[in-house]
């Protein structure tokens, strides 16, 4: 595998647009309690094992798929400025591994620009990551986001 330097070819985007402001998205990405109601596809359940939110700090959420199966998202926090943007490592074992996330909010009136990142050592990674659903997945998790926001 190649490694490429050019970090557009080694990264999937998603951009949304909430219906909340973006002091309550920040607080749904921030806060455990509120994460475990929308953190991964639908369908799954989402128990948040750690949470030490400030740069350097860890994270882990267990998700337990319908069929019982748990499977490890972890990372470490790389970046936080508040309101802006939360960048990780992030580690979705065993499917996703070695990659990091970015998301970053921008207020827009009551409403929140959305746009995350997922960076891949490789092109060839994220290609193959790209073919194995991650804008199914990440859409899914992304819907249950908008739902829990504009239930608040």
């Amino acid at each position: 595998m190649s490694k490429s330097n050019d970090a557009a070819k080694r990264t999937l985007t998603l951009e949304r647009t909430f219906n909340a402001p973006i002091s309550l998205v920040w607080e749904a990405w921030t806060k455990p309690e509120h994460i475990a109601q929308w953190w991964g596809p639908e369908g799954m359940e989402t128990k948040v094992n750690k949470h030490d939110f400030r740069v350097g700090g860890e994270w882990e959420y267990a998700m337990t798929m319908p069929d019982g199966n748990v499977f490890i998202a972890e990372g470490i926090y790389t970046a936080i400025v508040e309101m802006e943007r939360i960048c990780s490592t992030a580690d979705f074992k065993p499917m996703t591994e070695g990659v990091e996330i970015q998301a970053y909010f921008e207020a827009d009136g009551e409403q929140t620009k959305f746009t995350f990142k997922c960076i891949h050592a490789t092109e060839e990674y994220c290609k193959q990551q790209e073919e194995m659903g991650f804008y199914n997945g990440w859409g899914s998790v992304f819907n249950r986001l908008a739902d829990f926001v504009v239930a608040r």
